[in-house]
């Protein structure tokens, strides 16, 4: 456990979480299940932040504040919260916890696996902490008993069985949770559409400008921060409801624009690319050309 004059302490290692909490050593070096109720017990208490080094999913019923990255949330019933490693959170100093339990997972358990290998698909795990996922009681006792097995399994005698065993009951956790997730997304159909239509007013609100010189192509990250979302959460809502990702929403809307500017003006397809914010018009005319089958040029010609 490494404290430097950063705001917030590194936790890398499983063995450094239970010395945190003053919990025993671990039965396993790369994987734990704490109960959360020891775990806020007996965590320092100050309104410390700390970056861990592995993936944390933790089923939490309590009130008072986390700290999440920049932001703060208050929690006040049961949920499913999902860190990746890198990332920086926090319990303030007035949490008191019902129940809940955290699983903790070392990326170093998951190496060489095919789990490990798509990891980087299960996107909840860079959500903000506002989107976590509310489950209902007979979806938690689903995923309880994934964590369960996990700890069982752990608590034996290790041996040459012990990862696969795990890595696989891991991963149907997260099938699990991509399913609730999925149950989410539509249950707050009217939300989400909201959601949809802020973001599409958002989009050519930012594409009316005259030129992009200045301004550049947008980042996902624009919008999700004007939507108060995360970027990972806003590709995945917009995925689930129009079948297309924010940046191949950006991509045709940039795409229409550029065919306005083509047909409607007498500028260079060097000097449009410029105009919407490309560096390199090589890169506009790979993006225009995978959204409509022809080149720049060829388009042009077409009038």
């Amino acid at each position: 456990m490494k404290r430097t004059d950063k705001p917030y302490v590194d936790v890398e290692s499983i063995n450094d979480l239970h010395e945190l909490v003053q919990y025993p050593l671990p039965r396993h070096p790369l994987v734990s299940v704490i109960n959360h109720a020891d775990f806020y017990a007996k965590r320092p208490k100050t309104k410390a932040l700390y970056r861990f080094g592995f993936y944390t999913i933790s089923c939490k019923k309590f009130k008072g504040h986390l700290y999440y990255g920049k932001g703060q949330y208050d929690f006040n019933g049961g949920s499913l919260l999902f860190t990746a490693p890198g990332q920086v959170i926090g319990p303030g100093p007035d949490i008191e916890v019902d129940e809940g339990w955290a699983l903790f997972i070392h990326p170093d358990l998951l190496y060489g696996t095919d789990l490990g290998k798509k990891m980087h698909q299960y996107s909840f795990f860079n959500y903000e902490v506002n989107e976590a996922l509310h489950i209902s009681e007979e979806e938690s006792k689903i995923i309880k008993d994934c964590v369960d097995k996990i700890a069982r399994e752990y608590n034996q005698s290790i041996d040459k069985h012990t990862q696969s065993v795990i890595v696989s009951t891991i991963e149907l956790l997260l099938s699990y949770c991509n399913r609730f997730y999925d149950r989410q997304f539509y249950t707050r159909a009217k939300a989400n559409a909201d959601v949809v239509q802020r973001f599409e007013a958002l989009l050519k609100e930012y594409f009316s400008q005259s030129t992009l010189v200045e301004s550049g192509l947008p980042e996902v990250s624009y919008f999700a921060s004007k939507l108060n979302l995360s970027s990972s959460y806003l590709s995945d809502l917009l995925q689930k409801f129009t079948g297309k990702s924010t940046m191949e929403h950006i991509h045709l809307e940039l795409v229409d624009k550029a065919k306005s500017l083509l047909w409607g003006t007498e500028s260079s397809i060097s000097e449009i690319a410029y105009e919407l914010g490309f560096e390199y018009p090589s890169h506009f005319t790979k993006i225009f050309k995978a959204k409509t089958g022809k080149s720049p040029s060829e388009y042009r010609n077409l009038n």
